[in-house]
């Protein structure tokens, strides 16, 4: 299956993922069948390979505290249908994790391409390590990008999900590395009048722009 996306340009936060079609593991899938969930579709350079070894276990780990932010997550990579089918089966023996959910067959490179995962002067045709969280209406929220060598933090994945669905929920911002309980960032005021206001709201207030609240 290929994707529905020809498009070569790179996908762009706040607007439409890119859509696609594509053989899985767990049968053909495409975007839609993600509305009204959150996705986390991530790539890989190649099956069989030590550090997407550590990667996809520690995603199967987490795999329900994703789904409990009614969150799904997808795999890919360039390799085929077959060799997914090995290599998850390869880590359930050897390393004792199972993987529930999709990876992608992607022979083709189209859904790679489309989401911009083929970088090759970071190496060769094979995917980089990107990540993608898609909200519910299959808008594009965020991006990250590693290099071949290193790994991901699937705990990242996770607090930015969390913080994605705060903003979205209570019209906010978060702090660097927030965590859900903690205290969440004031939009800051959009006119002098307001501003002059602000430092009186009850916010927990360093000087007007920068005002802090508990959810």
């Amino acid at each position: 299956m290929e994707t529905t996306n020809t498009t070569p340009s790179m996908p762009r936060i706040n607007e439409p993922a890119p859509a696609f079609e594509a053989r899985t593991t767990h049968g053909v899938k495409n975007l839609n069948d993600y509305k009204g969930k959150w996705l986390v579709l991530f790539s890989h350079p190649a099956d069989f390979t030590p550090v997407c070894t550590t990667e996809f276990t520690a995603f199967a780990k987490r795999h329900a505290d994703f789904q409990k932010l009614n969150c799904e997550l997808l795999g890919l990579s360039i390799d085929s249908y077959y060799s997914h089918v090995a290599w998850v089966r390869n880590i359930k023996e050897k390393f004792g994790v199972e993987i529930n959910f999709p990876i992608i067959e992607d022979l083709s490179m189209n859904v790679a391409r489309a989401y911009g995962m083929i970088h090759p002067g970071a190496g060769d045709t094979s995917a980089v390590r990107a990540t993608f969280i898609i909200d519910p209406n299959g808008i594009m929220r965020a991006m990250v990008y590693y290099p071949m060598t290193n790994g991901r933090s699937i705990d990242e994945f996770l607090r930015l999900v969390a913080a994605l669905q705060t903003s979205d929920e209570h019209k906010i911002a978060t702090p660097e590395g927030w965590q859900p309980g903690d205290k969440v960032i004031v939009p800051p005021p959009q006119d002098v009048d307001a501003a002059e206001a602000r430092m009186n709201e009850g916010y927990e207030c360093t000087d007007w722009y920068f005002c802090k609240k508990s959810l």
